[in-house]
C-alpha cells in the first residue's frame, strides 16, 4: 500500500465511524463524565470527571504516548554483595560489574537513540553503572523511588541467614511473595504503589534506558508486559543483561540482550 492509498483508507475508516458512532452533546449529556482526546493527544476537554477513579484515568490518558520509541530497562552490574549472595545493601560494582559498565556504554553508542534519557537508582552500584553512560544521554537523573526493595530487618543477610534467622517470616514470604512485607521494610506491593510516578513517566517519554534493581524492573516489566501480580516476583531479569521494551497498540515487544561477561545468578525458583 502506497502513502496516498494508505491515507485514503484511514480517511475512509474515519467516514465508517462517524456513521455508527454519535458524539457526545455539550448540552445533552451535561451530566455525564467523560474526556475527549483530540488529534492523538494535542488537546484535551476534560467534563464532570469526579472521585479518585475518574482523576487517574484522566491522568492516564494525559501521558500515553503514541510515537515509536524504546524503553530500556538493566540491572546495575554485578555488586559485591551479589558476588556474595547477601540482600540489599549499598555494595560497589564487582570488578564483572565495572566491566559491564564498559560494554553498556558500547551497546548504547552504537544504538545512536534521539532524545536519550538515563533513570538510575540511587544506590552506588546502580549510580556507578549509570555514570559510565552520561556522556551519550541527554539527561541524567538519579530517582530516589528507583532504589531496591527494602528488606527491613533482612538488608545485608544472605537467604540461608534469612531462613534460619527468621523461618517462620521465611516461610510466609514463600508463601505469597507479592503481598509478603519484610519486617520495616516493603512488599512488591508496596513497591508498585512506589512505581506509578515513574510508570506513568515512562508512559509520555522517548527513549529511556532505566538501571535499577531486580525487584524493581520486575515490576516496569510486569506492567508493560501485562504480567498477573502472582508471576511478577518471579519474572526473570538476570545480571549484564538489556532487556528492550517496544511498546505496540496492543502489546509489548520484548528483546533480552545477554552480555558475554561473567556474573552470578540471583534468580530464586519459584517454591512448588
Amino acid at each position: 500500500m502506497t502513502e496516498e492509498e494508505a491515507k485514503e483508507d484511514f480517511l475512509k475508516r474515519i467516514e465508517n465511524y462517524r456513521m455508527q458512532y454519535e458524539p457526545l452533546d455539550l448540552e445533552y449529556d451535561e451530566d455525564k463524565s467523560y474526556i475527549k482526546v483530540i488529534n492523538a493527544g494535542k488537546s484535551f476537554y476534560v467534563h464532570n470527571v469526579n472521585g479518585h477513579v475518574q482523576s487517574r484515568v484522566v491522568y492516564f490518558l494525559m501521558n500515553i504516548h503514541l510515537l515509536p520509541r524504546s524503553i530500556y530497562l538493566s540491572r546495575h552490574g554485578e555488586s559485591e554483595y551479589n558476588r556474595i549472595g547477601r540482600l540489599g545493601g549499598d555494595s560497589p560494582l564487582s570488578e564483572n560489574g565495572l566491566k559491564y559498565a564498559g560494554k553498556l556504554l558500547e551497546y548504547f553508542a552504537n544504538e545512536k537513540l534521539d532524545d536519550f534519557r538515563i533513570w538510575s537508582s540511587q544506590k552506588i552500584r546502580a549510580a556507578q553503572t549509570a555514570s559510565h553512560l552520561k556522556d551519550l544521554a541527554e539527561h541524567t537523573e538519579f530517582w530516589k523511588c528507583l532504589d531496591e526493595i527494602d528488606a527491613g530487618i533482612c538488608e545485608g543477610l544472605t537467604y540461608e541467614d534469612f531462613e534460619s534467622r527468621y523461618p517462620k517470616q521465611f516461610a510466609e514470604r514463600d508463601k505469597d511473595k507479592y503481598h509478603y512485607r519484610y519486617p520495616s521494610g516493603e512488599s512488591y506491593e508496596d513497591l508498585v504503589a512506589r512505581l506509578e510516578p515513574v510508570i506513568m513517566e515512562l508512559e509520555r517519554q522517548s527513549n529511556v534506558l532505566v538501571v535499577s534493581h531486580q525487584a524493581v524492573l520486575r515490576c516496569i516489566l510486569a506492567y508493560f508486559t501485562n504480567q498477573n501480580r502472582d508471576d511478577l516476583p518471579y519474572l526473570k531479569v538476570p545480571l549484564h543483561t538489556v532487556i528492550k521494551l517496544t511498546p505496540k497498540a496492543y502489546s509489548c515487544e520484548v528483546e533480552m540482550f545477554k552480555f558475554d561477561i561473567d556474573a552470578v545468578n540471583t534468580y530464586r525458583e519459584k517454591p512448588k
